[in-house]
């Protein structure tokens, strides 16, 4: 019936698309030039302009491919690579950094619920994005931590126009996978309201069906998004919004061969209430309060149907915040002053944690002549749990002419501790490895000693001194050219990574296992470069493509790396590698590209949108002994994806699409789990 169904919609399809003849309505798109922006300085600027790397994805691209999700958009896109974690969630990397620095926002907000230092970014639905501003490199002078690596800003609709609007669709596809949604817009003249509703289920898929788990569970889920804005007068305006999100998963194991059966739950609910306030032409306030709660509880069931298992995750931020923007004849001073007010209490923590910190930010954009645009500014975070941050940037963008431009920027960029790594307790029940926070380890360590478990603990550790923010020096310089229907950006970067987190033994338990805790030690730095061109052949037609060099390595390793020269080869010889064998960090790819091609056929009223994906090799382990990922290890290999849809148009109301994500069917089941094969889909929307 799957089948039946989607080969019946697409048969709908080219009937229509062959029978109507009527001229389509061209869509006017804004020129890159002209887009505006707010995420990268938190007030209005011309893209173009911006002294910052920065990519905008348009609502009007993101229906033309076809798309459900926000993982789906971003891992088309240059120089953003989805990696999955041990949860098997899909974080963002850029530049080269890991996800758990990558700040992601809904309308300037932030998401929390990083169980495993991965947002579920599958969990945020596209149906009602107006646009995606992605800001590239150390964005912590204006955003704090998390935005070590970037800023990733989902900007949703809102009405414009004193009228009832909106649309309706459904999607269905592979696996079982169904896509409603519901976006109402309403507008009257001071009153203004947006609802959206989504609902999203999937029966999961199975790459290797030998097995009885799956690769992806079945699950099922529900977005509701209220937001009401109420314009007292032109220069005070209000706005109140809200976003639900609930979601059941299967959740299965395999304990020793016996079958263990359960489910998990999300829920999460944000709610953020923002005055605007223009006091006259120059000076305009902004009064924010917003609040935001993430649940996960999951349970497993032994093969007799009894509790063997329960986690649960909760995770509360509060934060107000006020923001002014003084305008100074071409320039503006704004400045911003908060607090956050977070909480969690989740399995293996002894109690419920708490953390404050308080903030302020200015930042000076400065415009001498109407070629130059100088952005500076700092962020001083001061925290309950760690040292306080100063966190400053400069940035500089020089216009030769309207056709081409030359930008450069240096900032710092840090990421906090977060709760697991100061207060995690976790003891393997099989294995029976210990992992500690690092605020609570001196603690249990000494009771684990009264208790005649330790055999010894490593000497020269101790936790005398508090855990270290990681932190990074981020350096861009780049340009952009636009001449006739050509558009060239590019951008190289570097990131110095200072004090990275991770875990090492800090004893050994009487039965031989290790205790673990979190410690600062070691740093890294990436480096690469980013080019992004597009070129109109008609206006009808249009051809684009990205492509980025990366590379990702240990500062300790490339400083020692005779600790590191002897590898065993695939015949058990040992034998001595060069220090340019040394790859880099795990998952990184050196190459990845990306080819974009947009065709209208007016006459028809039809959108095709193909796209390949492209990523070259890369290590998720060291196979060879020597702790590091060199050449001889075992790789993943290079691989293209090719997504397709094509969109056709009957009158301005209905739209019909048919595509598939993966056209070729590529699947790596032993070594990327996350790639299911072929999808195929059909979507019918209506818009009024």
């Amino acid at each position: 019936m799957k089948i039946k169904f989607i080969l019946f919609v697409v048969f709908l399809f080219s009937q229509i698309s062959v029978a109507q003849e009527i001229q389509k309505d061209s869509v006017k798109t804004n020129e890159l030039s002209e887009v505006t922006v707010t995420t990268a300085t938190r007030t209005e600027r011309v893209l173009s302009s911006l002294p910052l790397p920065m990519t905008v994805i348009t609502s009007e691209a993101i229906i033309k491919s076809g798309v459900t999700r926000l993982n789906e958009i971003l891992n088309e896109q240059t120089g953003i690579i989805l990696i999955p974690d041990e949860s098997g969630f899909e974080g963002v990397q850029m530049q080269g950094l890991d996800a758990a620095y990558t700040m992601i926002l809904i309308d300037g907000v932030p998401l929390v619920g990083r169980s495993s230092g991965v947002l579920d970014l599958s969990r945020i639905s596209v149906g009602n994005i107006e646009r995606i501003e992605i800001v590239k490199g150390a964005s912590s002078a204006l955003y704090g931590s998390e935005a070590m690596g970037g800023v990733i800003n989902v900007i949703t609709k809102r009405p414009k126009k004193d009228m009832f609007s909106g649309n309706l669709s459904y999607r269905y596809g592979t696996f079982n996978t169904n896509d409603a949604n519901a976006n109402l817009l309403w507008k009257k003249k001071k009153f203004a309201t947006n609802l959206f509703a989504n609902f999203y289920s999937t029966d999961g898929f199975d790459l290797n069906k030998s097995t009885w788990l799956k690769n992806v569970e079945k699950y099922h889920n529900t977005t509701i998004q209220p937001k009401i804005y109420y314009d007292f007068s032109e220069n005070l305006k209000l706005t109140f919004s809200n976003r639900f999100f609930n979601q059941k998963i299967d959740n299965r194991a395999v304990i020793e061969t016996e079958r263990y059966e359960g489910d998990a739950k999300e829920n999460e609910w944000n709610s953020q209430l923002k005055v605007e306030h223009r006091w006259n032409s120059r000076l305009y306030w902004e009064y924010e309060l917003y609040a935001t709660n993430y649940k996960n509880d999951a349970f497993l069931n032994n093969p007799d149907n009894v509790l063997f298992d329960r986690t649960y995750y909760d995770q509360w931020l509060v934060r107000p915040e006020v923001r002014t923007t003084w305008s100074i004849n071409k320039d503006k001073l704004t400045a911003g002053v908060g607090l956050n007010y977070e909480t969690l209490d989740r399995t293996y923590f002894a109690s419920n944690v708490k953390f404050n910190s308080q903030y302020v930010y200015l930042q000076y954009d400065y415009n001498p002549t109407d070629k130059l645009n100088i952005l500076g500014g700092f962020r001083y975070d001061n925290h309950s749990e760690y040292a306080s941050q100063f966190s400053p940037k400069l940035a500089v963008n020089y216009k030769f002419n309207t056709n081409f431009s030359l930008k450069g920027s240096v900032g710092y960029g840090y990421k906090a501790p977060d709760f697991r790594q100061l207060y995690f307790d976790f003891t393997n029940p099989s294995v029976l490895y210990t992992v500690l926070g690092y605020n609570v380890a001196e603690a249990r360590l000494d009771e684990f000693a009264s208790q005649d478990l330790l055999s010894s603990r490593v000497a020269g550790i101790d936790f005398n001194e508090p855990l270290k923010p990681e932190s990074s020096i981020n350096f861009n310089f780049g340009g952009f050219y636009k001449k006739n229907k050509l558009k060239v950006e590019i951008n190289a970067f570097y990131n110095l990574i200072s004090d990275l987190i991770d875990t090492r033994a800090v004893a050994v338990k009487k039965g031989g296992q290790n205790i673990f805790s979190y410690f600062n030690f070691s740093n890294v730095f990436t480096y690469g470069v980013e080019f992004n061109s597009a070129y109109d052949f008609t206006k009808d037609f249009s051809v684009s493509f990205g492509y980025q060099y990366l590379t990702a390595k240990d500062k300790s390793v490339v400083d020692n790396f005779e600790e590191h020269q002897y590898i065993r080869n695939s015949d058990l010889q040992t034998i001595k590698i060069d220090k340019s064998d040394y790859f880099g960090l795990y998952n990184r790819s050196k190459h990845t590209a990306n080819l974009k091609f947009a065709y209208t056929i007016p006459s028809i009223k039809t959108d095709i949108n193909l796209r390949v994906l492209y990523r070259s090799k890369y290590g998720l382990f060291d196979t060879n002994g020597n702790g590091i990922l060199d050449k001889y290890d075992n790789f993943i290999g290079d691989y293209f994806i090719t997504n397709l849809a094509a969109s056709k148009y009957i009158t301005d109301k209905f739209m019909l699409q048919a595509g598939a994500n993966n056209l070729f069917d590529y699947t790596d089941p032993g070594q990327i789990p996350s790639l299911s094969g072929r999808q195929l889909y059909a979507r019918i929307q209506y818009n009024f």
